[in-house]
């Protein structure tokens, strides 16, 4: 892959000079955005990079030859964290050591911020540092779940496979989190098209033929009932469209502000799993989140209440969250899962029957991503159910709301063609 020399701007407004691999320019400048900085000059190495390089001694210099530099607060995409996790656990399964590991990825990383950061892993390791400890240093990045996994490994001496397990659930998880996405922006996407399809014909195609109607039958009265219902609906939302615009705003505005209070974000989580047709997608979608990211923190050596305790923070909806709190103080007075689950009526009697055989058998964590396997298949099966029932659906709301706006303009269109057809003295 082709090596690119680049001179940006962070944050700060200060300039930064480095070099990343992409396969061209516009990736390249692509990659830098994403770690947010803001190219000044990027060339490839070999073609035209001179100058560039020049400049980067200059500005290396000024920095004391420091480039990117990842801070408490640096943030990547979960594939490049998904990729890291998968390559280095690759490279120390394959007996390479922790530090060297490190030093060859982040040789090879293309993400500045990520490069940065595995270098400053390396540093901290080589120095004495457990690799645990070093990765609180990106707590962004590096979430608990991922810090006390690594944790476990560690003091377990099975490091490599609990990096393993780490990469199998983060390969699960965003493939979930891809399979939920589709099947909610595919109506997403349909009903913003439609609206903005009805805005244009009310307020440009409707217009036009008013003014049409008013020279060729000059009296209104002798439109149809539709055709004066719709040109009455497009005068409207010309007449009120700036408040329109203003009061949707609010509304966005009013919903975000709602969703950011407990009491808000619980009820709206409340109202995500009892909606028609998604309420049940997400309420697969939570349980096997749940199963999986707390088997696999078992299975990892990761005591259970300090595994629920992460599992609480990892759920992503306020109502399986107030859930795993109950098991949480259950299993803190030696009490069994199984009754705070049947209380919550977020988890369904097949799940909570399959919990009571694990802890019976004390297979309670192999049960556990049992059951996260199932729900992850369920999930598979009922975004295809959704998908394959919401696009005829929307595609007949769709045609009915265009095909009554174009019957209603041409319905008095029939009539003028009828006078014309008659002849004057008819």
């Amino acid at each position: 892959m082709p090596k690119f020399h680049y001179i940006a701007l962070d944050q700060n407004g200060q300039e930064v000079a480095g070099e990343l691999d992409a396969s061209n320019e516009a990736e390249a400048i692509n990659l830098l955005r994403q770690s947010q900085l803001y190219p000044t000059q990027v060339a490839q190495e070999g073609k035209g990079d001179a100058a560039v390089k020049k400049r980067a001694k200059s500005t290396a210099s000024k920095s004391s030859g420091k480039t990117v530099k990842a801070g408490a607060n640096a943030k990547v995409k979960a594939k490049s964290l998904m990729v890291f996790t998968r390559q280095l656990a690759t490279l120390i399964d394959s007996g390479l050591p922790l530090l060297r590991g490190l030093t060859v990825l982040s040789r090879q990383e293309p993400n500045p911020i990520m490069k940065s950061t595995i270098a400053t892993l390396a540093d901290n390791v080589q120095t004495g540092s457990t690799f645990s400890e070093t990765l609180t240093q990106f707590p962004r990045i590096f979430n608990k779940l991922y810090v006390n996994m690594v944790k476990a490994g560690e003091l377990g001496g099975v490091l490599e496979i609990v990096l393993n397990r780490l990469a199998e659930y983060q390969e699960k998880a965003q493939k979930l989190r891809n399979k939920v996405m589709a099947a909610m922006i595919y109506p997403i996407v349909v009903m913003v098209i439609a609206v903005a399809i009805l805005v244009f014909l009310m307020l440009v195609i409707v217009p036009k033929f008013e003014k049409i109607f008013e020279e060729m039958l000059g009296d209104k009265n002798k439109l149809p009932a539709l055709t004066k219902y719709v040109i009455g609906f497009s005068r409207w939302m010309g007449d009120n469209f700036i408040f329109l615009a203003i009061g949707t705003a609010l509304v966005v505005v009013g919903w975000r502000l709602f969703a950011a209070t407990a009491g808000g974000r619980r009820t709206i989580d409340g109202w995500m799993l009892k909606m028609p047709l998604f309420g049940d997608v997400q309420r697969k979608t939570a349980i096997s989140r749940f199963t999986r990211t707390l088997g696999t923190l078992v299975t990892s050596g990761v005591p259970i209440l300090q595994a629920l305790n992460i599992t609480r923070e990892t759920a992503g909806n306020a109502i399986v969250s107030e859930s795993i709190v109950k098991v949480h103080d259950a299993v803190k007075e030696g009490e069994s899962m199984v009754t705070p689950l049947e209380s919550s009526s977020v988890f369904p009697p097949m799940v909570i029957s399959m919990v009571d055989v694990g802890e019976e058998t004390g297979q309670l964590p192999e049960m556990l991503l049992k059951i996260a396997d199932v729900y992850e298949d369920e999930v598979d099966n009922s975004v295809s159910a959704l998908t394959s029932m919401l696009e005829p659906i929307m595609i007949v709301v769709l045609a009915l709301i265009v095909g009554t706006i174009v019957l209603a303009l041409f319905l008095p269109l029939i009539e003028v063609i009828k006078q014309l057809s008659a002849g004057p003295g008819s």
